[in-house]
């Protein structure tokens, strides 16, 4: 609406950043016609912003498009996001600062990209003649427990798994450490269990694919951490002198 008041419309191309929480439990691969089913407060809030960017474009003929994007992660990632969380307490086990990590559901999948990549993907979207939306994801989706294990074989461990449902606990294959529990708290009220998105669209009108694969992209986040846990610890003992 700013756009119009302003008189902008033939100057200002619009990108609303739209969400794969929009699909909730529709099945996997998702894409730009699959049917929407949000299951969290956030996932309803997009539905409304991706729905009436389509509004505005199509009622007052704004270059305004949606960018669909799947998890896309980096080393800036909020240290509340699973991924985050799992590489910085990689991390602190590594130089002795924390003993376990907490998590909820192991076998939720998601499709992992990096953040750089995707960047990329917005800015072609936005130098297309005619707007549109547009699904950006790797067409591959991993579970928390993969990631987890991978974080963890950065720092030479290997995890093995025992119990099962909440008592499931993932432990150092060399030493016997219980390095991974499983807390209630950390379960979704309602769960979305699988996101996978097709990316063929953007691959075919925008020339987009992601450079990043999964194992880099935890490679880099557990490395990032393993320097910034070293500096707060370092500044930690400074202070302490």
């Amino acid at each position: 609406e700013a756009i119009r008041i302003l008189g902008m419309e033939k100057t200002v191309r619009f990108y609303q950043a739209s969400t794969s929480e929009l699909y909730g439990n529709t099945p996997p691969p998702q894409n730009e016609s699959s049917p929407f089913q949000p299951r969290s407060p956030y996932g309803a809030a997009k539905l409304y912003a991706y729905w009436i960017t389509i509004n505005y474009r199509e009622s007052y003929n704004l270059h305004a498009s949606n960018g669909i994007l799947f998890n896309h992660e980096g080393p800036t990632r909020g240290e509340t996001f699973v991924t985050r969380k799992i590489t910085r307490a990689v991390a602190a086990i590594k130089l002795g600062l924390q003993n376990k990590i907490h998590l909820g559901n192991l076998d939720a999948a998601r499709d992992w990209g990096h953040a750089r990549d995707y960047v990329e993907g917005m800015w072609r979207i936005l130098q297309q003649d005619i707007p549109d939306d547009y699904v950006l994801a790797t067409g591959q989706s991993h579970s928390v427990r993969e990631f987890v294990e991978l974080a963890f074989t950065n720092i030479g461990r290997t995890i093995e798994w025992r119990g099962k449902g909440v008592d499931e606990k993932g432990i150092d294959a060399a030493t016997g450490d219980v390095l991974i529990e499983i807390d209630p708290r950390y379960f979704r009220p309602a769960e979305v269990d699988h996101l996978r998105g097709d990316p063929s669209k953007a691959e075919r009108v925008l020339g987009w694919r992601h450079q990043t694969s999964f194992a880099d992209l935890v490679n880099e986040m557990v490395e990032a951490d393993l320097l910034a846990v070293a500096g707060e610890k370092e500044r930690r003992n400074t202070n302490d002198e």
